[in-house]
């Protein structure tokens, strides 16, 4: 029996899970996956900054109940874009969460155009600017909370 091939959105969100175990705080693993044309233009994940000590090695850096040693996945995103060349204006990002108010003004300014995300995470703030701005935000988490196909990632 042929087994089903997955969506598109299926297979992006999957992409940025898998992009997730890449993640060095262990406080949350986030993935994110940028695209044009169903074409991945650019990945990134939460980890510290390049040359730095992460935390799964030396330990979080707390502030405000918030671990500030990693960059976040959108920002890496957008980093390794830029970092390439790769124009990323009109593009659509997959988040494995959605994105924290200072993300979230990346990527607008990035001109992200649509935020897939697999689970809310915890600020409220960019529901109603993304709707000033006209960024379509996708929740993705009921749509593929029963994904069980995914395949075991290394360690499971």
């Amino acid at each position: 029996m042929a087994k089903r091939r997955a969506d598109w959105h299926t297979y992006f969100m999957r992409i940025a899970r898998v992009v997730a175990t890449r993640s060095t705080c262990d406080r949350k693993h986030v993935g994110a996956v940028i695209v044009r044309d169903k074409t991945i233009l650019s990945t990134g994940y939460n980890g510290s900054i390049r040359g730095l000590p992460h935390c799964d090695e030396v330990g979080h850096l707390m502030e405000n109940g918030h671990c500030v040693r990693t960059v976040h996945a959108e920002a890496n995103a957008i980093v390794q874009a830029a970092r390439n060349g790769v124009r990323i204006e009109g593009a659509e990002i997959y988040v494995t969460a959605s994105p924290c108010w200072n993300c979230f003004k990346l990527l607008a300014n990035a001109g992200i155009r649509r935020i897939y995300y697999g689970e809310f995470y915890r600020d409220e703030r960019i529901l109603d600017f993304a709707r000033q701005l006209g960024i379509e935000l996708v929740d993705l988490g009921s749509a593929l909370a029963d994904d069980t196909d995914d395949p075991p990632l290394p360690g499971e």
